[in-house]
């Protein structure tokens, strides 16, 4: 067992005990505060209620509040409103008449729902970057762009179900026919979210080789333009068997042979 393995576990842990829940007895509502940071360093707070059986999972308007506070109102901008739906789509997640994310489903559908919603909140804060003018398009685009460029065939924000019963979004999956290959695109890599790409594909794995008859590698594109990269993020990557393209080097040979399935 490598430092990864006990890194992974404490991780989830370390999750369990920052997550904390209060009810208010009244109106039914729990307020759910995740270890998740936000677009102001502060921790993202979801809200959810059961109503006759039916599970309501908000954010209470937050999400496009902050975005209109930092000047990327979703509004005014079409592109914005463009991305906002993309994202709401492609995480289960629908925008009610006060401004509202909510993700609706059952009791038993909690853990998916949680999931997703925190998901499409921390995506959709991203699209504060739109409100800076020296920035043409998000990173995952300028990845689509890349793979674009290169003839490269692939299926954008791929799904698979884990053994865990989740199921877990990758911005790009490429098919050959020995191997598939699940892409994140990552403008920064934190202590965060490499732990969490490595559990999904990981999770993913078994199921989808059992499926496809391929090997199903997962593979990294990570920003580093005027950025440093930790060098254990990337050891942790390459640990449990996953791959990387550093953007500065998408060019090159080596870097170019990970997308050939």
């Amino acid at each position: 067992m490598n430092w990864i393995d006990s890194s992974i576990r404490e991780y989830y842990n370390w999750l369990l005990e920052k997550t904390f829940v209060t009810t208010d007895e009244r109106t039914g509502w729990s307020a759910i505060t995740t270890p998740f940071v936000g677009l102001f360093n502060d921790n993202i707070e979801i809200y959810a209620k059961l109503d006759n059986g039916r599970l309501i999972l908000s954010d209470d308007g937050i999400t496009l509040s902050n975005l209109d506070l930092v000047g990327a109102s979703i509004s005014r901008s079409p592109k914005r409103r463009e991305w906002l739906e993309m994202i709401s789509l492609n995480y289960g997640i629908t925008l009610n008449e006060n401004n509202e994310l909510e993700a609706i489903g059952t009791e038993k559908d909690f853990n998916q729902k949680k999931h997703n919603l925190i998901c499409a909140i921390s995506e959709i804060s991203d699209m504060v970057m739109m409100a800076k003018h020296t920035v043409a398009s998000l990173f995952k685009e300028d990845v689509r762009a890349y793979l674009d460029e290169h003839n490269i065939i692939y299926t954008p924000q791929f799904i698979a179900k884990g053994t865990t019963g989740i199921d877990f979004t990758f911005d790009f999956q490429i098919a050959g026919h020995h191997n598939e290959v699940v892409i994140k695109s990552f403008n920064s890599l934190t202590i965060m979210n490499v732990p969490n790409f490595l559990f999904s594909w990981e999770d993913i794995k078994p199921a989808r080789e059992r499926i496809s008859g391929k090997e199903l590698k997962g593979l990294a594109i990570i920003n580093d333009v005027e950025k440093e990269i930790k060098q254990e993020y990337l050891d942790a990557l390459k640990s449990k068997g996953a791959d990387y393209i550093l953007w500065e080097q998408r060019h090159q040979p080596d870097m170019l042979a990970k997308l050939v399935v």
